[in-house]
């Protein structure tokens, strides 16, 4: 049976393809909800924040359609969020990937790290949130356990057993599904 667009439900390898589609997007929408929980209960304001480019080419087909042609990144961007949270400066890069045993440094550009580390030194909160896909877990890794790892470790991937021990395990909730400040409330007792 032709079913609309050609795709039959039993068709495996569309379902394959629809899943790793928007699998690379996961723990950033999800961050982007838990996000908009937290403004819209007046709990925290933290923002993803937008790539920084310089558009050089327009297509102008009516005054409404404008069409960005070509752009290109005018400097690299530093983390994917940052916002306020208990009168505290939070910002924080998130990460997924694939891997069961580590998570792959090359995930995170050295001028991250720098930020991060900047953050972390001028009195703010900063951390990487990382996400095991195909285990199904979510850490939020504190910059000074990252930068202890780094300083004393020539590994290229931080090994899934440090995050078990140095981070913490960011449970699913309903509502926010990611429940981050939660550990952020546990990090803030080090920070007053």
């Amino acid at each position: 049976m032709n079913y609309p667009g050609g795709v039959r439900k039993s068709d495996k390898n569309s379902l394959k393809e629809i899943h790793c589609q928007n699998r690379g997007m996961s723990l950033e929408a999800e961050i982007n909800d838990s996000n908009d929980y937290y403004r819209s209960i007046d709990k925290a304001f933290i923002y993803k924040k937008p790539t920084p480019i310089q558009i050089t080419k327009v297509d102008y087909p009516s005054r409404d359609k404008a069409l960005i042609k070509e752009a290109f990144f005018t400097i690299p961007s530093t983390t994917d969020y940052n916002g306020l949270y208990e009168g505290k400066y939070i910002d924080f890069e998130a990460k997924e990937t694939r891997n069961k045993t580590s998570f792959p440094l090359h995930n995170i550009h050295p001028h991250q790290i720098t930020h991060l580390k900047n953050i972390h030194l001028h009195g703010g909160i900063s951390f990487l949130i990382v996400r095991f896909t195909t285990l199904d877990e979510t850490y939020l890794l504190p910059t000074k356990d990252f930068l202890e790892f780094l300083e004393s470790d020539t590994r290229k991937s931080i090994p899934h057993s440090f995050f078990q021990e140095k981070a913490y395990l960011i449970k699913d909730t309903y509502r926010p599904r990611i429940d981050y400040l939660k550990v952020v409330d546990s990090l803030l007792e080090v920070y007053q």
